[in-house]
């Protein structure tokens, strides 16, 4: 949610930050439909006072002034009536004005159109040489029977998988490793509901800018968690937080769900872009002066992840045209995937300011006990099934085997390398 008072005030800092974002929105109709909502929620404060004071009068009259009086009464009541209808229904329609507001961008986003005006900032390690002929994870992978795309078709439809055998070991041994390092940073581990109510998909702004994105269970009004960002986020929904206890660290595991509307005919097939995968999300709330220093500890545990797992990878500086409604600012880490011949996202950190606290009313408090919005940034951890990916490719050898990177060795059973099995 953005700042409506800094909205009243400077309404071309959101003019400016539309056009940055390429999006449309008539600023302008806003303000006077705002301006006749204020209006009209004066008139009605007048017509309460009124019938207030009429009614510590009433018990005084007697006779004709009575009835005169109930008369009057009953006049201002059909109006109040009609009036505060009316306001009820321009409340609503600016809240829902408001919502697609974007949050403003910080000054170090680039501005541009697309991920075409992506800014590459950092590049770690070196691209992978092979002296064989190399196979991408979907080949790799039914090679060695650890994914099966076509069953995972046949029993739930397309973009749905079964990892098999030494994958489900490799998953669980990557979110061991990953949680090691988060919980030596001092992020507390959620396993959180990844069922929510409509209330934590608009407070996290994922409602309704993508709502065409997610899946919801109409009966009883819940939808799936495309990402833990949002029961994380949620967590603390209306809550003060002490001043002293911040910045407040989580690291959530859940199961995804995302309907990738849009995407169809785009990395079809295998593991890349489907429609349940399992990840762990970081996420903290932050004071906000100290907003940014957080922010940068974010990538910097993203990135020393991911340099675990020894891969080759850039960070992109995300432009106001690429980046989502509630981010101030957004990294993405893409690493390289030989198998493809290209760099493709793994994680994404971002930082959204107060307009995700705002939205669901997240507070803390300092020693003067002042209250203020608290910021808050989010930051994937590890999403496996990419991850996964990049680990097959990155790791196959001339024999179409994979070995498994030296860091995930002490959670794999004694499984040092995944091999075609014997029949």
């Amino acid at each position: 949610m953005i700042d409506i008072d800094l909205f009243r005030k400077n309404p071309e800092i959101f003019r400016e930050e539309i056009k940055k974002r390429n999006m449309k929105i008539n600023i302008d109709e806003d303000l006077e439909f705002d301006a006749a909502r204020r209006k009209l929620i004066s008139e009605v404060d007048e017509l309460r006072a009124l019938k207030n004071e009429n009614s510590k009068k009433m018990p005084k009259l007697s006779g004709s002034e009575r009835e005169l009086a109930i008369s009057e009464m009953k006049k201002i009541n059909e109006r109040l009536d009609s009036m505060e209808k009316e306001l009820q229904e321009k409340n609503e329609d600016f809240n829902s004005r408001l919502a697609n507001y974007p949050n403003i961008s910080h000054k170090t986003a680039p501005v541009g159109r697309d991920e075409n005006d992506n800014v590459p900032i950092f590049f770690y390690g070196n691209k992978p040489e092979f002296d064989f002929e190399i196979k991408n994870h979907i080949e790799l992978g039914k090679s060695l029977d650890i994914l099966d795309d076509e069953k995972g078709a046949q029993v739930s439809g397309a973009r749905f998988v079964y990892l098999k055998n030494e994958a489900v070991f490799l998953e669980f041994a990557l979110i061991n490793y990953v949680l090691n390092i988060l919980y030596s940073k001092g992020f507390s581990p959620v396993i959180p509901p990844v069922l929510v109510k409509e209330r934590a998909m608009y407070g996290t702004g994922f409602l309704p800018a993508e709502k065409n994105q997610y899946y919801k269970i109409e009966s009883d009004e819940l939808y799936l968690v495309g990402t833990a960002e949002v029961p994380l986020c949620s967590y603390h929904a209306d809550d003060i937080l002490e001043m002293n206890s911040l910045p407040v660290k989580y690291c959530g595991f859940s199961t995804c769900f995302r309907r990738e509307a849009g995407s169809y005919g785009k990395d079809m097939g295998g593991m890349f872009r489907v429609h349940q995968f399992d990840k762990i999300e970081m996420f903290i709330f932050s004071r906000p002066e100290n907003s940014w220093d957080d922010y940068e500890f974010l990538r910097e545990t993203l990135e020393e992840i991911f340099r675990g797992l020894g891969f080759h990878y850039r960070i992109l500086n995300m432009c106001t045209g690429d980046i989502g409604s509630p981010n101030a600012k957004k990294y993405d880490l893409e690493a390289w995937l030989p198998g493809q011949g290209a760099y493709r996202e793994l994680a994404s950190c971002s930082n959204d300011t107060d307009y995700q606290a705002r939205r669901l009313n997240i507070k803390y408090k300092d020693n003067d006990n002042n209250k203020d919005f608290v910021h808050t940034m989010n930051s994937t951890a590890c999403a496996v099934g990419r991850t996964l990916i990049a680990i097959y490719e990155n790791y196959q050898d001339s024999k179409g085997n994979i070995r498994i990177p030296e860091v995930l060795l002490p959670y794999m059973n004694g499984i040092e390398i995944i091999s075609a099995k014997k029949k």
